[in-house]
């Protein structure tokens, strides 16, 4: 089973765009519709900003017909990302040294508060895993998320935190994914039944990561390819995703998807090329390739 989808359907760009939602669907009800009428498979971003509430994981279950399926994006803390201090729900606020929420936004906490945040993430998703929606937990770690002890510690509680979820770990540092790191990376992810995410990325020396396969679940994240803006500084992030992959470069996916899928049970493709309509082109493009 293959899967296509994009990392947004509420993106900013692509509702000003026009160029997907008929002018008349206005509305988050009716955007996911419409989005799940032409796609069976979506990834939230909204989610790594701010701990997602149950009320929304209700409302997309029921939004979306039967057999579709939600990804849903790590909150900041549970990768170690810098997180809004705003953002972390008030019980878990009260956990806080004052010198954390004197500040906007901080990378450090108490690893109680972090373990708390964890059982909130798992719990605002019960609706969805209830109703058989709920796909992949993906864990997008930062550039500074290297192979080290520590991170080997971090990524054993996300899978002890998570037992019964199945969960997608993105690098972002090449060391991951480059030798002699790379085997004990990969073969780390398989011992725990984690799912190395496989990325097409402008920070990757020839665009693609290696396309191993260490869970019966793959999952696959295509960044674009715009090495120019991805590290160019002041300018919005939205641009740094500003990519229309070309056909030819959409066929090489198509194949090497095929050959993932003989190694797992389920595969998933998500465009995070989400600028305007770019993500939904390519999705469009890629499924109609695969088909």
């Amino acid at each position: 089973m293959t899967r296509v989808g994009t990392a947004s359907w509420t993106d900013k760009t692509l509702i000003e765009s026009g160029a997907f939602y008929p002018r008349q669907v206005t509305t988050a009800e009716g955007r996911l519709r419409f989005y799940a009428a032409h796609f069976d498979t979506v990834e939230v971003d909204s989610t790594y900003y701010a701990l997602p509430a149950e009320r929304n994981a209700v409302l997309w279950a029921r939004r979306t017909p039967p057999g579709f399926i939600f990804h849903i994006k790590a909150y900041s803390m549970l990768t170690g990302h810098p997180t809004l201090v705003k953002s972390i729900p008030k019980v878990l606020q009260q956990g806080l040294p004052k010198n954390i929420l004197q500040k906007k936004q901080a990378k450090e906490f108490p690893k109680e508060v972090v373990e708390a945040a964890f059982d909130m993430f798992q719990a605002t998703l019960a609706p969805l895993k209830a109703s058989g929606k709920l796909g992949c937990l993906l864990f997008q770690f930062p550039p500074w998320f290297v192979p080290s002890p520590n991170a080997y510690t971090w990524l054993e509680l996300v899978r002890e935190k998570l037992p019964d979820h199945h969960l997608a770990i993105e690098f972002r540092n090449r060391r991951w994914i480059t030798s002699p790191d790379k085997e004990r990376a990969l073969q780390f992810l398989e011992d725990h039944l984690l799912s190395y995410v496989v990325i097409d990325a402008p920070w990757i020396k020839g665009w693609e990561g290696p396309a191993a396969v260490t869970s019966a679940v793959a999952y696959i994240r295509l960044h674009g390819r715009n090495r120019d803006n991805w590290f160019k500084k002041g300018i919005r992030t939205v641009e740094r995703y500003r990519y229309l992959y070309r056909e030819e470069e959409l066929k090489k996916w198509a194949d090497k998807i095929q050959d993932i899928a003989k190694e797992a049970d389920k595969v998933f493709a998500i465009f995070n090329n989400c600028y305007e309509n770019y993500g939904i082109k390519n999705a469009q493009t890629l499924m109609r390739l695969m088909h």
